[in-house]
């Protein structure tokens, strides 16, 4: 089809969101997507514990996660949100299927970095399978992750340590470029300096055990988001949904 200025198109429908919803270990991220719209997860580890949410089963396989899109898009449902439970255990299967593939013994054998590489074809498989629900079934994707604590060499400050997304540096790029919302969930801290005597003084860390939802980028965390959302937001989807515009 040629392109001309008559195939330029507006529109005020918004793409229902791709989510990514990063935090510690135990801070509810899991029952933080459970009580989103109708929801159904596929799940790559078995972390939904007690929670009544419909999901298929276990994933143990790259093929099997696809599959398991593929019936979300192509048969009948009322589902309305994707759970994807977790991308981090989603990844071993990528490597997994990387190197049957290609006949590699592990992700490391091609060297150089080629099998991560390789790898980025697979995740960018996912993401067309995401982007297929979001567009032609009107599903939002929420997609959860646990976090990891690594060094960030600043171009323009001295190294400091910060929360990012447990996966390969290049995989994680990919799903954050991606995604129009990054959440980080974690408990909300205080820090109090002590006197412990002889001129000495600890820094000690005060929590009420409050869970938080962060949705802008700090130097000590990744986060981003596409829609003006409050910087901070209680770990509980009612709140967050009230913030989020409307996308039907």
């Amino acid at each position: 089809m040629a392109i001309s200025l008559a195939s330029l198109k507006t529109s005020s429908q918004l793409t229902p969101p791709a989510i990514i919803v990063h935090g510690v270990a135990g801070v509810g991220k899991t029952t933080f997507a459970a009580g989103s719209d109708k929801a159904v997860a596929v799940c790559t580890e078995d972390g939904l514990g007690t929670l009544k949410l419909p999901h298929f089963p276990l994933a143990r396989s790259f093929e099997e996660v696809i599959e398991a899109l593929a019936a979300l898009h192509a048969e009948p449902h009322e589902h309305r949100t994707l759970v994807v439970d977790s991308l981090d255990w989603l990844e071993p299967l990528i490597w997994q299927h990387a190197c049957k593939i290609n006949n590699w013994s592990t992700i490391e054998e091609p060297g150089y970095g080629k099998g991560y590489i390789a790898a980025l074809d697979l995740w960018r498989q996912y993401l067309d399978w995401i982007n297929a629900l979001r567009e032609d079934r009107r599903m939002m994707v929420v997609q959860l992750a646990h976090t990891d604590i690594k060094r960030f060499d600043s171009p323009e400050h001295e190294p400091y340590d910060r929360y990012v997304i447990k996966l390969h540096a290049r995989a994680a790029a990919l799903l954050q470029e991606h995604a129009d919302i990054v959440l980080f969930a974690n408990y909300r801290i205080s820090t109090v300096k002590s006197d412990v005597g002889f001129n000495k003084k600890v820094t000690r860390a005060l929590g009420s055990g409050e869970r938080v939802l962060y949705t802008a980028e700090r130097p000590a965390f990744l986060a981003k988001n596409r829609y003006g959302l409050p910087d901070v937001l209680p770990l509980d989807w009612d709140a967050f949904a009230a913030a989020m515009p409307k996308f039907d």
